[in-house]
């Protein structure tokens, strides 16, 4: 039997079996993308995303579990922040993704039971700042070996009042991986998420 390449367009709270989709697979890329004006009302809108790695109990291990524009991969290199983004624009070479978060999950500690992954607006609160600028967001999963995109998950609900959303999780299942599309907003930013996730962090 072949290689089943499908494209899964996900719903909120549905899952995809990343290898019952693509048997080959041993790294990841998760690319995260939107559109936004460049500035509102005098101030930049900055998104950023984000990783955090976690254990069995749904928290980091350690603070440095958290990957951000100031942390950008983990002790092992298994998993790679790609850079900020401050404009959401692309340049030559890159990936249709405003930003990207790679995934070796071969090399992932046994003690990490996901990863989730998260997309918030920087300095929300200090520019008034929402979702509701936010237009055509998603988050996808791609055969970083091969480039087949494997899960693609739009966020098509109204967001417009929150300035953070756990945008989606890989998380372990038996011997494989599977992707859960969540989209669950808060207002908080990411210090609310990262705190939620048990990540040391001081109030911004």
């Amino acid at each position: 039997m072949g290689i089943s390449l499908r494209k899964e367009i996900m719903k909120k709270d549905e899952e995809v079996d990343l290898l019952g989709v693509d048997p080959t697979l041993h790294k990841v890329f998760v690319g995260l993308g939107w559109e936004a004006p460049e500035s509102q009302d005098g101030h930049p809108v900055d998104i950023d995303a984000s990783a955090f790695i976690l254990n069995r109990e749904g928290k980091v291990r350690r603070d440095t579990d958290f990957i951000f524009y100031n942390n950008l991969e983990t002790d092992s290199g298994a998993i790679q922040h790609m850079g900020d983004n401050t404009t959401g624009e692309k340049k030559e070479g890159d990936t249709e993704d405003a930003e990207v978060i790679k995934v070796s999950l071969d090399t992932l500690a046994f003690d990490i039971e996901k990863v989730a992954f998260s997309v918030t607006i920087h300095n929300a609160d200090d520019r008034q700042q929402n979702f509701g600028v936010v237009k055509n967001a998603y988050m996808r999963v791609v055969n970083a070996e091969t480039g087949s995109e494997l899960a693609r998950f739009d966020l098509t609900e109204d967001a417009s009042s929150d300035n953070a959303m756990v945008f989606g999780e890989l998380f372990r299942e038996g011997l494989g991986w599977k992707f859960k599309a969540m989209g669950v907003g808060s207002k908080g930013g990411l210090f609310e998420i990262a705190r939620n996730y048990g990540v040391n962090v001081a109030p911004p």
